[in-house]
C-alpha cells in the first residue's frame, strides 16, 4: 500500500466500520470489537478488515466464533455505507479477518515471564551477586596533608633563578 490515495481509503473505511459497528449494528453476537487495521489492494477493490474481540466471560474461542458469523451477516450493510461514505466508482469488496496480534502478546509475555523465573532461578541457586563494589561510583578523593604542603613551597630551580 505505497500509494498515499489508497492509504486514505483504507483508514476512512476503518473509521467508517468502526463508527457503524459502534452505532447501527445490534447484533447481539457481536462483541467488544476493535478494528485494528485495513489493508486494501492496490487497485481498491478488496478491502482485508483485521478487528481483535475483548471478551468479558473468558471463552475467547467462542466470543470470536460468534463475532465472526455477525459480522460475516453484517458484510452487506457495511459494504453499503462504505459506499455512501467513500463516494468511489468502485466499492471494495470487504473481508473480515480476526488479528493475531493480541494472541502473538501473549505468547511473547508468556515467554518473558518464563525466561525471568529461569533468571532468578539460576540466581538463587548460585546465590550471586553483581559484579563490582555495591557502591560503583567514584568518590572525591581526600588529599593528604603533606601533598598540600607541598603544593604551598615553590618549586626549588624557580626560586634560585630570581
Amino acid at each position: 500500500m505505497a500509494n498515499p490515495r489508497v492509504r486514505k481509503i483504507a483508514d476512512r473505511i476503518q473509521v467508517v466500520v468502526a463508527e457503524m459497528l459502534e452505532r447501527r449494528i445490534k447484533d447481539p453476537r457481536l462483541g467488544f470489537v476493535t478494528i485494528t487495521d485495513v489493508r486494501l489492494t492496490g487497485d481498491s477493490q478488496q478491502a482485508t478488515i483485521f478487528y481483535t474481540v475483548l471478551d468479558s466471560t473468558g471463552d475467547d474461542e467462542a466470543a470470536l466464533a460468534a463475532t465472526a458469523a455477525a459480522l460475516e451477516s453484517a458484510k452487506g450493510l457495511l459494504r453499503s455505507e462504505v459506499a455512501k461514505q467513500l463516494g468511489t466508482r468502485i466499492v471494495p469488496t470487504l473481508t473480515f479477518v480476526a488479528d493475531a496480534l493480541p494472541e502473538s502478546a501473549r505468547h511473547l509475555d508468556e515467554v518473558l515471564a518464563r525466561a525471568k523465573a529461569l533468571d532468578d532461578e539460576v540466581a538463587a541457586r548460585r546465590g550471586a551477586a553483581y559484579a563490582g563494589e555495591p557502591d560503583p561510583y567514584k568518590k572525591p578523593r581526600e588529599a593528604d596533608a603533606a601533598d598540600e604542603d607541598d603544593a604551598d613551597e615553590p618549586a626549588a630551580g624557580l626560586a634560585d633563578d630570581e
